[in-house]
């Protein structure tokens, strides 16, 4: 589109007209005396009369070309670039034998791990009861049961990362059931300390312009550590270390009242879930994150709701213009035709006296 660098000079042409009324019509002209006006109309009109009006013409055009050329055209168009700081979150899911415990979603029984699978997922992608999803987030994903692998690397293309997920299945061999939590955060943390670096490299190669804002891990078991190398604690140090922040989510229902049968009589007690939520809080309050237990689908979409107030990416959008100079034809054109109008009017249509 076109732009007008200097807009106020157009101004300039609303004195052209009034110019060209007094230089062309009310300018007295040279007087000859004649014996008989009927010996000139006789005469008839040469070719250089008639031509006599193009001089003032070709001044007012050139003066419009220049007025033109002052006020600067210019040609291109707006550019607007979204600049992006998001979170880089490492999911970690638990997909030890336990998981396989009924669990509520929507008033049908699914195993644990399917319900967490499920949720996880209207949390990156979004849902329409309360989560916006994190389309500006580079998200990854590891799983653990006895080892800690990584499903996914952390990624902005987050209809890749659903699939993956999806594919996630329960642990199937006794010798590989578990729960190694602190293997699995040791790892978790490790791919985020990489992944800054990682994307300062990214944003110089394609030209982006992304910016990880923080760094956080959101764990979900229903166990406690018994499995691995990695201690929880030593691996919750190493996060701190990092700057990253741990969200640990209890999956699971609370403890509640049973009756043992003794050989001395029925007796009420209270079943101790297995789930370390002790450690699990600890976790979080090292690191500056939170820790939340839940019972329930509708539980852990309110725990997402919650990190996601914590946890905001932030978008703002670059805008800029970028314009060409366009004054110079103008300029050229006016000045062409101000030395055509010089040259005719000293020359062939140079009037006398």
């Amino acid at each position: 589109m076109m732009h007008f660098a200097s807009p106020l000079a157009l101004l300039l042409l609303l004195g052209l007209p009034p110019l060209y009324y007094v230089s062309h019509y009310r300018r007295r002209g040279a007087t000859l005396r004649f014996s008989a006006t009927a010996l000139v109309a006789a005469a008839g009109t040469s070719t250089r009369q008639r031509l006599e009006p193009l001089l003032p013409a070709l001044r007012f055009l050139a003066l419009v070309l220049l007025i033109i050329a002052l006020a600067r055209p210019q040609h291109g168009q707006e550019q607007v670039r979204d600049l992006s700081k998001g979170i880089a979150i490492e999911m970690v899911l638990d997909r030890s034998g336990s998981m396989a415990e009924e669990m509520d979603f929507e008033g049908k029984n699914l195993n644990r791990l399917e319900v967490v699978k499920r949720v996880f997922d209207e949390f990156v992608q979004g849902n329409k009861e309360g989560l916006d999803g994190r389309p500006n987030d580079l998200i990854g994903l590891v799983t653990f049961a006895r080892y800690a692998d990584t499903i996914a690397p952390l990624t902005l293309g987050h209809g890749a990362l659903s699939e993956l997920v999806e594919d996630v299945q329960l642990v199937r061999l006794e010798k590989e059931d578990g729960t190694a939590i602190g293997d699995a955060l040791a790892l978790a943390a490790a791919r985020l300390k990489t992944a800054e670096e990682a994307q300062l490299r990214v944003n110089a190669e394609r030209g982006n312009e992304y910016e990880i804002k923080s760094k956080i891990i959101i764990l979900l078991t229903d166990g406690q550590n018994n499995r691995g190398t990695h201690t929880p604690a030593e691996a919750a140090q190493l996060a701190k270390d990092w700057g990253i922040k741990i969200y640990s989510i209890g999956i699971g229902n609370a403890p509640n009242n049973a009756t043992v049968q003794t050989p001395f009589g029925a007796f009420p007690t209270r079943q101790r879930s297995p789930l370390d939520e002790g450690t699990l809080r600890g976790l979080a309050e090292l690191t500056g994150g939170i820790y939340r237990r839940a019972d329930s689908a509708e539980g852990l979409r309110e725990i997402y709701e919650e990190i996601g107030e914590l946890e905001k990416s932030e978008v703002t959008s670059l805008r800029y213009l970028d314009y060409q100079e366009r004054f110079v034809p103008f300029a050229l054109a006016g000045l062409l035709l101000l030395l055509l109008e010089t040259v005719l009017r000293n020359t062939w249509l140079r009037k006398h006296p």
